[in-house]
């Protein structure tokens, strides 16, 4: 049996870790969880069983629920977070929080030598050499929570990484794929959370669409696969059936492929295998044809700009994940036009100087810089 914490229960990522979890109640079993705001989902969970821990977000939720379950203990806050991981009765950390407050569990969990099973994407972009200093130092395992990276996994499994020519991410170019940089200008926020092929989040849904996204995957595979910016590449492929490849030193070329759903990464970072999920089978004859081309670096400037400034280490990457966390929001909040993202980021990013980052408080620092210099632009009208 092994025993979990859940961070982000209430999200797209986190519902379907639920289901993974209820398939396997021989093997999986949830004894905390975290839900941000979502009343409703405690309430459905409280029904069949208590846990060790509840964390939510806000004090007053905390102080109501507290009276309402008097035998079931709640946290609330950032705080209630790590004390959810602080926990000692749990194997793996499941981390599908969304954005920066991700990165202090999951070294917290490392230093505590739990396994992390990391859907937060933003603790690789952000601290990937701090966070996989810890991995060596406290010898625990990292799991990738993402359809490329779980591919990249399957697909690397059994094989020495001196066989490995490139690794090879696909894009499904997001929900504005076929519209051009001139009506760009004209979205709205519902036309941006229509994605094509899978059911997400709102901000990783926008982070698709800008291909914020798939820049932060190569990141994330820069560090889970030790390898060279340059040798990972990114191809678009509008239906989302192939979603990793790995090219070899012999140029042979294995895919990973699957239907879109995000329950067979989870599953297999939790189990490590491919157990049934009740799913339409991948029927490759109705498909007919399979498409891929070239990233377009004009129409969607953004992922040439993010790798070419990560590359460069130091601060770069926590600038730019936290201007894109507010430039997101505030499209959402519909204080911005979606291009206005791309501006945002860049001028954050191009005026913050250089900066060497070695602690977690260096890159919490960043972080709060990097988010009071995107909100003024917002402010003065960018």
């Amino acid at each position: 049996m092994k025993k979990c914490v859940l961070l982000g229960a209430s999200g797209s990522i986190g519902k379907q870790t639920l289901d993974i979890i209820n398939r396997h109640p021989n093997d999986l079993k949830c004894v905390a969880f975290s839900v941000g705001k979502n009343i409703s989902l405690i309430d459905s969970l409280l029904t069949h069983e208590r846990f060790e821990l509840i964390c939510v977000q806000n004090k007053e939720d905390y102080d109501f629920l507290s009276v309402k379950y008097p035998d079931q203990s709640f946290v609330y806050g950032d705080k209630g977070l790590i004390a959810c991981v602080e926990l000692n009765n749990y194997d793996i950390l499941i981390n599908a929080l969304v954005g920066f407050v991700g990165l202090s569990p999951t070294l917290k969990a490392i230093e505590l030598g739990k396994d992390i099973a990391l859907a937060n994407k933003e603790t690789l972009v952000v601290a990937g050499q701090l966070v996989m200093q810890k991995i060596d130092q406290y010898k625990v395992h990292l799991y990738p929570i993402d359809s490329e990276h779980s591919g990249l996994q399957q697909i690397l499994y059994g094989h020495s990484m001196k066989e490995v020519n490139s690794l090879i991410i696909t894009a499904s170019g997001g929900s504005f794929r076929d519209l051009s940089r001139e009506q760009l200008e004209q979205v709205t926020i519902q036309d941006a959370l229509q994605h094509p092929n899978w059911s997400m989040g709102a901000k990783i849904t926008i982070d698709s669409a800008t291909m914020v996204n798939k820049a932060f995957e190569v990141i994330e595979a820069h560090w889970l696969f030790n390898m060279d910016y340059q040798r990972i590449k990114v191809i678009l492929h509008p239906e989302s059936i192939v979603h990793a490849l790995v090219e070899f030193k012999d140029y042979s070329v294995i895919a990973q492929m699957a239907n879109a759903d995000m329950r067979l990464p989870i599953q297999y970072a939790l189990m490590g295998v491919h157990s049934d999920l009740n799913q339409k089978p991948l029927d490759l004859a109705s498909l007919k044809s399979l498409n891929f081309k070239e990233m377009d670096d004009v129409r969607y400037p953004l992922f040439s700009f993010i790798l070419k400034k990560v590359n460069l280490g130091g601060n770069q990457s926590t600038l730019i994940n936290a201007s894109n966390e507010i430039a997101v929001n505030a499209f959402l909040n519909d204080e911005i036009s979606f291009l206005d993202i791309e501006k945002i980021i860049i001028g954050t990013v191009e005026t913050i100087p250089y900066k060497e980052l070695k602690t977690l408080e260096d890159f919490i620092k960043a972080d709060q810089e990097a988010r009071a210099f995107a909100r003024a632009m917002i402010q003065e009208g960018i």
